[in-house]
């Protein structure tokens, strides 16, 4: 069974992107934390039913797609990013016709829907890992069981480390270790095994079979280990992740399995795509992944992780938007995303949060929005202990253990908790004082944040220059220290990073801005730390 895309919005879908040979190329996409988005049922945990019914806010916000994190069954050691069953939704989350009923829904209102897929490692509740600690003939080879090293096999293979911190390695009753870069509730698939690639294509399958748009690759860097799996000789291997070349990840195998999945995906007569969660550590190595025979995003964590300072964004830009177009691919932005601390906090202020996400969708190329960005949400810092379900709060040397303060369920109305979450509370306690950042309280006001996004996709979608990747792509100017300027066709942005007003040469006549300005038409007073849009 497969969905046709019927609104009329992406019937008359932007020249731009058609030309440039895909939807996908200026395409602003949103993030969906399926657990904390919606509750429908009342169980306090976000289901698809609740995505379902709040599809209009998103048509409504202008975005061309929707992406949702797993929801397949699953023990939720991590999230959901322990699957045990990639063919089956979790009772969490609803059942299958619930996934059904809302790619039709989306489709209705032409949005397109991406989901997640987990191909690095499986839940220890999966029936093949299970077959595996049984001893099943052949379990174990479709993951990574080695024999321990010292004199009885006492000490893990190598000195790889979890993610999570701690070691990548446990230990079965038999003496055998398993690798697992993340929990030890995640064993890593040995993809040298053809089985796992004849199950994985299968699993693509099935979904694309039932109408979904697309894939975003969890780890989408890490599912081929270099040849012995040789020792690092250093600790706390987290912090070296897409900065360093790593033997457990960026390897240059797992390319060829892109490509295959790049010839499944073209050969449904509908465009499908896939978006790698890929780490590297240049922007040159990130590129590799989305070649042309490859997959067909990106995420670009170098701009994610980017100070607030001129000279490095001008330096990340320009190095994604070369290494790209050496491949002739779209760059890709995003600013926030369920693994790291919401952007408004990490930047320190709402002012430039609020910049940033203009300076974003200005960008040539395509943009995630990661939920409640649109609502200006900070990230909660003082979850109590006991609520936290980040798998890495409890070890050590790894994450941080405090992704939860960025999963916290978004507000939709009311003044206090759960804000219509859902019928009851929600899994992670949501702060008192929100109910002013709800959809609701924002919705109308010309001020508020989630206006500001309303108002800059409406603009992407109507100016010919903004977001479309096609040459002549975007031009620097001159500007003082502390400010960028750049031009695209018909289009300008200025950027003022400084903690105080600026005064320049007005580029021609403002559009939108992240904060009030100030001009005569010859000359602009630039707030600080705003973003200016204008029509040239």
């Amino acid at each position: 069974m497969t969905h046709e895309l019927t609104a009329s919005r992406l019937a008359s879908a932007s020249s731009n992107a058609t030309a440039s040979g895909g939807w996908w190329r200026d395409a602003v996409i949103y993030q969906v934390y399926v657990r904390s988005f919606a509750d429908s049922d009342g169980d306090g945990i976000g289901d698809l039913r609740g995505v379902r019914e709040h599809l209009p806010h998103l048509a409504r916000l202008g975005v061309d797609a929707v992406w949702l994190t797993p929801f397949y069954v699953s023990p939720q050691a991590d999230g959901g990013y322990d699957v045990a069953d990639y063919r089956a939704v979790d009772p969490l989350f609803g059942d299958l016709s619930d996934a059904d009923d809302l790619i039709r829904a989306a489709h209705a209102l032409g949005l397109r829907v991406i989901v997640d897929v987990v191909p690095n490692h499986t839940s220890e509740q999966h029936v093949w890992f299970r077959a595996a600690l049984a001893g099943e003939p052949g379990a174990r080879d479709r993951y990574h069981f080695h024999p321990g090293r010292g004199p009885a096999g006492e000490l893990p293979p190598n000195d790889w480390e979890s993610v999570f911190g701690g070691p990548a390695w446990s230990r079965t009753p038999d003496g055998a270790w398993y690798l697992h870069l993340f929990a030890p509730e995640q064993p890593d698939l040995n993809w040298e095994n053809p089985e796992v690639a004849e199950e994985f294509s299968a699993v693509l399958r099935f979904w694309l079979d039932l109408g979904v748009d697309g894939f975003r690759v969890d780890v989408a860097h890490g599912m081929v280990k270099a040849p012995g799996l040789p020792d690092i000789g250093r600790g706390a291997q987290a912090t070296l992740i897409g900065t360093e070349p790593l033997p457990f990840f960026d390897q240059d195998g797992v390319h060829e399995i892109h490509r295959s999945w790049r010839r499944l995906l073209d050969s449904y007569e509908v465009p499908r795509i896939g978006v790698a969660e890929a780490w590297a550590p240049t922007s040159e190595r990130l590129a590799l992944y989305v070649r042309p025979d490859e997959l067909h995003q990106a995420f670009n964590f170098r701009f994610l992780n980017c100070p607030w300072d001129t000279t490095a964004l001008r330096t990340v830009i320009d190095e994604s938007l070369a290494a790209t177009a050496s491949v002739g691919a779209p760059t890709t932005w995003v600013l926030s995303n369920h693994d790291v601390v919401r952007h408004r906090t990490r930047y320190g202020s709402l002012a430039r949060a609020r910049a940033a996400a203009l300076l974003m969708l200005a960008l040539p190329g395509s943009a995630y929005v990661y939920q409640g960005e649109e609502l200006g949400l900070p990230e909660v810092t003082d979850l109590p202990d006991a609520v936290r379900q980040d798998p890495a709060f409890t070890r050590s040397a790894g994450q941080d253990g405090l992704r939860d303060g960025c999963r916290v369920p978004i507000p939709w109305s009311g003044e206090e908790p759960p804000y219509d979450f859902g019928p009851a509370g929600s899994w992670l306690p949501q702060p008192a004082g929100w109910g002013g950042l709800s959809v609701a309280a924002q919705t109308g006001d010309p001020h508020s944040t989630l206006e500001l996004y309303r108002a800059a996709l409406e603009l992407r979608r109507a100016m010919p220059g903004l977001g479309a990747p096609a040459e002549p792509g975007m031009q620097w100017l001159p500007a003082p220290e502390g400010v960028l300027l750049f031009t695209r066709p018909g289009f300008a942005c200025t950027l003022n990073t400084r903690p105080v007003p600026l005064e320049l040469p007005s580029p021609g006549r403002p559009v939108l801005s992240s904060a009030p300005v100030e001009t005569d038409g010859r000359t602009v007073r630039l707030p600080p730390d705003s973003c200016t849009w204008w029509s040239l």
